[in-house]
């Protein structure tokens, strides 16, 4: 029984280390990594005539200087459901990328965005 206590406190350990959370200016260093961003919505915008009409959810800073940002494209708005008003917390969680020197999580569902 005493050789499964540490099986079972690393099996517990690793989900908690898989997916960090981290405010919008840490991204920058995370690429590549899971994790759940957290910030206040500082815009919302949609790049309409760009392929794929993506949605921009910039935290804690707005376009065009934004340091972080939750995009949706056109195919998943429904999936992803109402975007959040401008001052609301908002927490999402998913890949960490970048597109243009800016940090980003592509969210395709509403289990993306936290409570």
């Amino acid at each position: 029984m005493r050789s499964l206590l540490p099986a079972a406190i690393l099996l517990l350990w690793a989900p908690l280390s898989y997916c960090q959370t981290l405010t919008a200016a840490q991204t920058r260093e995370h690429e590549g990594q899971d994790a759940t961003v957290c910030g206040i919505v500082a815009s919302v915008r949609q790049a309409s005539t760009s392929k794929g009409k993506p949605t921009y959810i910039n935290l804690d800073v707005p376009w065009p200087n934004q340091i972080f940002a939750a995009v949706i494209w056109e195919e998943d708005l429904q999936k992803v459901g109402a975007l959040p008003r401008l001052g609301a917390h908002l927490c999402t969680k998913g890949l960490i990328t970048y597109y243009h020197g800016v940090p980003e999580i592509i969210l395709r569902s509403s289990a993306q965005i936290l409570p």
